[in-house]
């Protein structure tokens, strides 16, 4: 068996990680997509990255793949992928099998939305609809 612990760590051998404040770089780059993928509850606790998608991780590979029926014509954009979640664990599982499905470029943020809170960057907070 693998654990979760050795899953993450094969995942970031193989990934780009890029630090909060290479990521707050990008934040206005209009070639760039910010990808939430916590829970939604998640998001209503805590806020998100100012202007980034929504999707959650269960939906995350049908929504970029072209053949599914979920598929979201953004992940067809040619723009570049910055993946977060709370810590980074799920994030980076997440960064490697879209990029196994050659979705590129894609990276993720070290320490997820935890470290970019704390590294005091900007949020917006999220609303129940």
């Amino acid at each position: 068996t693998v654990s979760v612990k050795q899953l993450v760590n094969n995942a970031l051998q193989e990934i780009e990680t890029i630090s909060p404040a290479q990521a707050a770089e990008r934040l206005d780059d209009d070639n760039t997509v910010f990808v939430d993928i916590r829970d939604i509850r998640e998001l209503y606790r805590g806020g998100k990255i100012p202007g980034a998608l929504h999707a959650p991780r269960g939906m995350l590979e049908f929504w970029v793949d072209p053949e599914s029926e979920y598929h979201r014509d953004i992940f067809s954009s040619g723009k570049s992928f910055v993946l977060y979640c709370a810590k980074s664990h799920r994030s980076a599982l997440a960064t490697l099998a879209l990029q196994n499905m050659g979705l590129n470029p894609v990276c993720h943020i070290d320490g997820g939305f935890e470290a970019w809170s704390q590294a005091n960057f900007a949020s917006e907070t999220v609303t129940s609809k």
